[in-house]
């Protein structure tokens, strides 16, 4: 396998033909969902890369599921990301008292971050061609699900730079066509480009904007990762790739250009202007809503005289941006320690959208540090929106969730170790807080050795108008209730059940046989459909010093609400449609046909 990063998208693309990972799509591809489909039922099987040859109404390839598997991530980025970050975390740790002899130790990856940058060079291929004005039609976006609001930018590289000292931000935020000049800018709550615009509109002026499609990979993961608020992408980019990235220069473009973009949109997002974007298919599983989100105005476009257009899908877990995100989680995980001293170790599952669930092993030296770490955690940037924090101080995988949730629950006193938050920011994706961007966090520990035995079996009668037991892991029950709509305080009646009283947790959910059929269910069922505020409850609850204390059992009421929008399913003909066309898109066969509805769970009635 290669060990250095592909230093463009279609070197990339050559890597991967070579290695068997990438498949050509020649026949006729429409990109409203019917490429979407295809690439779902691709991913949902471990299938290839894949290079779709001819898109309905758009002169440009298209080309999906480039990181949609372990080995791809490890092929796009190589090594040297990973040996890098290694390296500066023992840097640090070695340099931390500075001595003349940890600096000469060092001296190599000194002089190397030194020397890395950005150069700019006459021979930037993004500006082969140039479009003015844009027609935006051309590009071949995507619509992914049915009740989608239109055709979407899935993998734009999105540059600003800040009005106040010029300090640039590289992030991925989808964006929605308009019309031919003007497309959606979904910028979330905490992001660096929504700040700089911010910025711009109390100033009244417009915040010029490029957008890259494609480039080095390193790009996109950059882009993707929770940096501290100041540090460039693009400088984190070239010391991925071990270069210097070269950058062009245009005179439309107020910045310089990544020369080995396949595409750069040249515009800006003017003040005080706004227009409905979404609704979206989101990875959380379920559609974001329409609201009214800044735009961009698209001046001209520049690309490539041969130019392939990058796309991704998502929707339920797991999709391509889960592999992504395990990935960077990995990348960092030498670094937690460095920026959370008292942090060991750290998880956030991909299964739950990443925001929604997050697992740390933390030092408890002394009584409560645990909550120290939890506090450095839920106050770190990106980290800052998770809902729900499961902290322990025993060395775990945390990616074995159902093996760490059994430790916890041993350990776990609901009167002095459930925590909830209320009144919080929210994930703008998450919508079972009661106002959009609003909600709570919860925090759980589960410390020291453990409190009592765990159940492992059920043997009793379910409490009334529930159904379907089933233990998940020990200590940790599910079971199954009517629609919420129809008995929105089950939940409070099912804590007080006394059959229920040696179990530390149980799950209401609707459809308790799914939910358990596998660890990605229970996390996308549980985790993406409640809030810790709204939905907790307890068999009694009391105010000591302040402190709200649960006496167990601790009932999560994980049921979908009537508020909730719309669960993910694809259109049934275009389900069929791909299905009859299967041996079209892969006459030579070899390319296995997976379900299209990837958390295997089924529409509740």
């Amino acid at each position: 396998m290669k060990s250095a990063p592909s230093y463009n998208l279609r070197d990339f693309i050559d890597l991967l033909k070579r290695a068997g990972e990438l498949v050509e799509v020649a026949a006729s591809v429409d990109p409203d969902q019917e490429l979407a489909e295809i690439h779902r039922r691709v991913i949902a099987a471990d299938g290839p890369a894949l290079f779709f040859t001819n898109v309905k109404d758009s002169p440009y390839p298209v080309v999906t599921n480039l990181f949609g598997t372990v080995r791809r991530n490890d092929m796009a980025f190589g090594r040297r990301p990973i040996e890098f970050v290694e390296q500066t975390a023992r840097l640090a740790r070695e340099l931390l008292p500075p001595s003349p002899k940890a600096l000469w130790k060092a001296r190599g990856m000194i002089g190397q971050g030194l020397r890395v940058g950005m150069k700019t060079t006459r021979r930037a291929p993004v500006i082969e061609r140039v479009e003015k004005p844009a027609m935006l039609d051309t590009l071949p976006m995507t619509k992914s699900w049915p009740d989608d609001g239109g055709f979407f930018l899935t993998l734009p590289l999105v540059l600003t730079q800040s009005p106040l000292d010029a300090t640039p931000n590289l992030g991925i935020y989808r964006m929605q066509r308009h019309d031919q000049q003007t497309l959606g800018l979904h910028m979330q709550i905490g992001k660096g480009g929504g700040f700089h615009y911010h910025v711009a509109e109390q100033r009244g002026e417009n915040l010029p904007v490029t957008v890259f499609l494609g480039g080095p990979p390193a790009l996109i993961l950059s882009a993707i990762a929770p940096l501290p608020e100041g540090v460039p992408e693009l400088l984190l980019a070239s010391l991925l790739l071990g270069r210097r990235m070269a950058m062009g220069r245009h005179p439309l473009s107020p910045h310089r250009l990544v020369a080995e973009a396949e595409f750069a949109l040249i515009g800006h997002a003017p003040p005080y202007a706004r227009a409905p974007e979404g609704p979206f298919g989101d990875h959380y599983g379920y559609y974001s809503l329409e609201h009214d989100y800044p735009i961009f105005r698209c001046e001209a476009v520049l690309h490539r005289s041969d130019a392939i257009f990058p796309a991704t899908v998502v929707g339920k877990p797991r999709q391509e941006d889960f592999y992504i995100g395990e990935y960077l989680q990995r990348l960092l995980k030498p670094l937690f320690p460095l920026v959370m001293p008292a942090v060991r170790d750290l998880w956030s599952y991909g299964e739950t959208g990443f925001h929604a669930l997050a697992a740390a092993v933390v030092h408890e030296r002394y009584h409560r540090e645990a909550m120290g770490a939890a506090f450095r955690i839920l106050g770190e940037g990106q980290l800052s929106l998770t809902k729900f924090l499961l902290v322990t101080d025993q060395p775990r995988d945390l990616s074995d969730f159902r093996g760490l949730l059994e430790h916890l629950l041993a350990r776990f006193r609901p009167e002095t170790d459930l925590f909830v938050f209320a009144n919080l920011s929210m994930d703008s994706l998450d919508y079972t807080g009661p106002e959009v961007n609003k909600g709570s966090k919860g925090v759980l520990l589960g410390l020291g050795e453990p409190v009592r035995e765990l159940p492992g079996e059920w043997r009793d009668e379910p409490p009334d108008e529930t159904f379907a037991p089933r233990v998940y892991c020990p200590g940790c029950l599910v079971l199954g209730g009517p629609p919420h709509k129809d008995q929105p305080d089950l939940a409070e009646q099912v804590a007080r059940a006394p059959q229920l009283k040696d179990w530390p947790l149980v799950i209401l959910c609707d459809r308790p046989k799914q939910a358990t059929a596998s660890d990605i269910n229970f996390l996308w069922t549980v985790f993406m459909r409640f809030e810790p505020a709204a939905d907790i409850h307890a068999a009694r609850v009391k105010v000591k010093r302040n402190h709200v204390c649960y006496t167990g059992p601790i009932v999560i009421d994980a049921r979908l609400k009537p508020w909730y929008p719309k669960e993910l399913f694809v259109a049934p003909e275009i389900a069929r449609r791909v299905e009859q066309r299967w041996r079209e898109y892969f006459p030579a066969g070899g390319v296995e046909m997976g379900s299209s509805d990837l958390a295997h769970l089924s529409p509740v009635d």
